[in-house]
């Protein structure tokens, strides 16, 4: 059982940056890929970026591409959400999820990630 717990969220104002943790704990050494979701007031979850443990390959929504960086530190069990130039549309509660075990192309949809953790609200302020 993987244990999931992120931090970092708050109210900064448009232009503003936030780095979000994910500390996982428990089971930690099959997670194959990490990733950041969100879902904003009344929206679907919606995939953000992505870190595949085997290689710390990198994968990013077109939305953030070139603001948001993913990155983990193994030591420490912890994955990272850099997040630069933030705008009024990253508002939103933000999830890290554990995909256990191995690859799935689907790994752009919540559905194949087997942890979750409760979520970090951001909110951008114009």
């Amino acid at each position: 059982q993987v244990q999931l717990v992120e931090s970092g969220g708050g109210l900064v104002q448009a232009g503003d940056s936030l780095r979000l943790s994910c500390a996982a704990s428990g089971g930690t050494s099959r997670i194959y890929t990490m990733a950041w979701f969100r879902r904003a007031p009344g929206k679907e979850r919606e995939f953000v970026a992505a870190i595949r443990y085997s290689n710390d390959q990198t994968y990013y929504d077109d939305s953030v591409k070139g603001r948001f960086t993913a990155s983990r530190d193994s030591a420490k069990n912890t994955v990272y959400l850099e997040m630069n130039k933030l705008r009024p549309e990253d508002t939103a509660t933000y999830y890290c999820a554990a995909l256990m075990g191995g690859p799935s192309p689907n790994y752009r949809l919540p559905n194949p990630y087997d942890y979750w953790g409760q979520g970090t609200q951001v909110t951008v302020a114009s």
